[in-house]
């Protein structure tokens, strides 16, 4: 293996949020930090021997995206995916957040609505509401231990406008989140042409969220939405960037592909004076798409194990279920074996457990009483975590405060599924 990612690397007073801000967001710093979706593993080494050639350079103004930026992207694009992209269809922004904002700004004007999957990345909401947009969910449905889109309630949806104070809106776009955040599906091809047809019906555009599309868990493949059929090519603004590939999150680096003209000239205008990648930036990216493909299968060999032991561990644990992820880094743990409430389960997790992860009420509709915990990191850091949880639910359980039938219940698979038609009173 070229990269050593057992290392543990001391991340400590570098300005890091996952490490250095858990005093501020958790009340105490004795805590391993699972939460923010940012890797504890180095960047690839082209990445760092690139940037430290431009460094040479004694200037670093305002740059521009050169033509071999764009040519690594459309190369990447059709080496891992077979999607032909033009330049003309790409466009450079700092952060997927960002982006979002843009596309929400190219589809809506306030009081407009736009559709969100939860329980789904939280940002999402926020980049609705402060657009002056209102979300509709769709939510997703857990069979089993697998998420599944629920598509009769998304045609129904797109069917019936919403009547807001007597003025109606329509539903203009659906933020698709694929590989999703943070339930861990990677969307089949036939899932994402099905969802894409019933969008394009109804004339309403899709905004893919595909930043974690390169982090694979044994063997899942991904497929770019827009890259399925030049019609929903046409109805799709995918949103893409190496931050989550090749833990490169502080360098504000990512792009659109946006084949539509007229919706590519309405995300420009939408994104005038966010501003673009710095200079660094540029170059990060660059070398990240076009020298990070060996990186990348030593990256995901790794995290495969990751799952694979976490899975097995949490198996072991009583209360605890793993929503096993196929994509991302990121877990989503079925604790409400646990019998606790959102608060409680916040104060265990910190206090007996301490581990810090995401709390799965803030990813809306469906995620209380889950967990998402980050496994981009040491093995040896995923083990301590699992003691930690292991020791914490055993002194939970000689307290007598385990539900007796909780391990029974996971054994049998029957804790509560989540989300289904029926829960929705429908």
């Amino acid at each position: 293996m070229n990269y050593d990612f057992d290392r543990i690397i001391d991340r400590r007073n570098t300005s890091c949020v996952k490490w250095d801000a858990r005093l501020d967001l958790f009340g105490t710093d004795d805590v391993l930090p699972m939460w923010v979706a940012d890797m504890d593993f180095p960047c690839p080494r082209p990445v760092l021997e690139a940037l430290r050639r431009r460094l040479d350079h004694p200037i670093l103004g305002y740059g521009l995206p050169p033509d071999s930026l764009y040519q690594a992207i459309i190369d990447r694009m059709a080496r891992r995916y077979g999607w032909a992209v033009e330049k003309d269809w790409i466009t450079f922004t700092p952060g997927v957040v960002t982006a979002t904002y843009a596309a929400v700004r190219t589809l809506a004007v306030p009081g407009d609505e736009i559709i969100l999957q939860p329980p789904v990345y939280y940002p999402f909401f926020s980049v609705v509401t402060n657009s002056g947009c209102q979300v509709v969910p769709n939510q997703l449905c857990l069979v089993g231990d697998r998420y599944e889109m629920d598509f009769e309630d998304l045609e129904r949806r797109l069917g019936a406008p919403g009547d807001h104070g007597g003025k109606t809106h329509r539903i203009r776009g659906l933020i698709l989140c694929s590989p999703h955040n943070p339930v861990g599906r990677v969307w089949t091809a036939a899932e994402l042409r099905r969802l894409g047809d019933i969008c394009r019906s109804h004339e309403c555009v899709v905004v893919a969220d595909e930043i974690h599309g390169d982090l694979l868990i044994d063997g899942a493949e991904h497929t770019p939405l827009a890259g399925l059929s030049e019609e929903l090519a046409q109805n799709t603004i995918t949103l893409m960037a190496p931050s989550k590939t090749f833990n490169l999150a502080g360098m504000a680096a990512s792009f659109a592909i946006i084949p539509s003209p007229r919706l590519r000239r309405d995300f420009e205008r939408a994104r005038l004076g966010q501003g673009g990648v710095n200079v660094l930036g540029l170059v990060a990216m660059e070398a990240a798409l076009r020298d990070g493909d060996s990186y990348l299968e030593e990256l995901n060999r790794y995290l495969s194990g990751n799952v694979r032991y976490f899975s097995e561990a949490v198996a072991a644990i009583p209360g605890l279920r793993l929503i096993r992820p196929e994509g991302t880094y990121l877990a989503w743990v079925d604790a409400r074996g646990l019998g606790l409430d959102d608060e409680a389960l916040r104060d265990f997790m910190l206090r007996k457990a301490r581990v810090a992860s995401d709390f799965g009420h803030v990813f809306g509709p469906g995620g209380s009483g889950f967990l998402r915990v980050n496994l981009g990191c040491p093995r040896s850091l995923v083990a301590e975590a699992v003691a930690r949880l292991k020791a914490a639910v055993a002194e939970l359980k000689a307290a007598g405060a385990l539900p007796e039938a909780a391990a029974g219940l996971k054994a049998a698979g029957a804790l509560p599924a989540g989300a289904t038609r029926e829960s929705r009173g429908e």
